[in-house]
């Protein structure tokens, strides 16, 4: 009981500070701009259920992470397919598609905070907060390498904000208890051992 009280208070206190995160000045044409595409959008309304809508958030900042890695990436056979249910791929300069990404990223946290601050006891937040810091260790891996490649003041703003913001996911993911499986999963290993 003592832990799991503990575990409510830490991923208040985690999320909380998290959702705190100054996302900086981004230029004022990229505050203009909607962050989701219209179809982008009815699949975060749609997904009600936190992981799931998680999942969506994700999947959205991959499609801008595409379009920064590849240009082409609108003839990519599986951005093809995914077309009828997400839409077509934004358009955008890097600074936008940056912008955009940080944005996504920190409305997938306000989303676990407003279920945080109604249900600090959802068994979701946890898990919801594993994906989302999952996802974000492969974005800043992806993000990186274009501090290289950033020479503009205002795209180098956008790129530090969304490396910035998806660090301090995964800062607050990893301050987070054992998940309870992995624990059962190593004491079944222990035991099957000692066997």
């Amino acid at each position: 009981m003592r832990q799991h009280r503990f575990l409510n208070a830490l991923l208040a206190c985690l999320i909380a500070g998290v959702s705190l995160i100054p996302a900086g000045d981004l230029g004022r044409a990229a505050t203009k701009r909607d962050h989701l595409t219209p179809l982008e959008a009815d699949q975060v309304r749609l997904a009600q259920i936190l992981d799931k809508r998680i999942e969506v958030f994700i999947k959205v900042a991959e499609r801008r992470l595409l379009l920064l890695s590849d240009p082409n990436a609108a003839a990519n056979k599986q951005v093809q397919k995914d077309v009828e249910k997400w839409g077509e791929l934004p358009k955008g300069t890097r600074t936008e598609l940056l912008t955009d990404l940080s944005k996504i990223l920190d409305e997938a946290i306000t989303n676990i905070d407003d279920v945080a601050a109604r249900d600090a006891n959802n068994r979701l937040l946890p898990k919801a907060l594993r994906k989302l810091a999952s996802a974000s260790t492969r974005f800043v891996a992806q993000l990186a390498p274009l501090r290289e490649q950033t020479k503009d003041k205002t795209e180098r703003e956008a790129l530090e904000a969304a490396l910035e913001t998806a660090q301090s996911i995964i800062d607050a993911a990893n301050r987070l208890p054992p998940d309870v499986k992995e624990k059962d999963k190593g004491k079944a290993e222990k035991n099957k051992d000692s066997n």
